[in-house]
């Protein structure tokens, strides 16, 4: 499960107990991560927030889940990350629609297309993983993040 290792590994996790007060404002909470860590800038945040009022809600990948992200070669790129972030409830993006809803950020930034797909092919592996997104959305603090990875590493090995 290299992934949640990753998170863990590079500080990449973040589980929030305050709600955001709307869906732009959980973007840019879910990316202060890779901001603080010079992977992206304020400007790419904006590019994803612009393509969502744009494209609508593509960012909600199944329900649950967002991979808020924007292109490879966009501005405000500096480096290749992904984060994790949870909000306590989820953080709707279409207004009546449950199925566009999430409270599960994978915030993706990379440096080229090839690091672009690489990440949401590791990140789809991560997530097709039985019973992972239920365990993701069952955390509460960063031990309960530490049992679900001990779990996963185990049933993987």
């Amino acid at each position: 499960m290299s992934m949640l290792n990753y998170f863990y590994d590079n500080d990449l996790i973040r589980i929030y107990k305050d709600q955001p007060k709307d869906w732009r404002d959980s973007l840019k909470i879910s990316s202060e991560n890779l901001v603080s860590k010079d992977i992206i800038t304020e400007e790419y945040v904006n590019e994803i927030i612009n393509n969502v009022e744009t494209n609508g809600a593509y960012i909600v990948i199944v329900p649950g889940v967002v991979m808020p992200h924007a292109l490879a070669t966009g501005p405000g790129v500096l480096d290749t990350g992904i984060s994790f972030s949870k909000f306590e409830e989820p953080v709707s993006f279409e207004k009546d629609n449950p199925e566009k809803q999430g409270k599960l950020f994978f915030t993706l930034a990379a440096k080229d297309e090839e690091q672009h797909l690489k990440n949401i092919q590791d990140l789809m592996e991560l997530l097709l993983t039985e019973g992972m997104i239920e365990a993701l959305s069952g955390i509460e603090t960063m031990e309960d993040y530490e049992h679900v990875m001990r779990d996963f590493e185990t049933a993987g090995s």
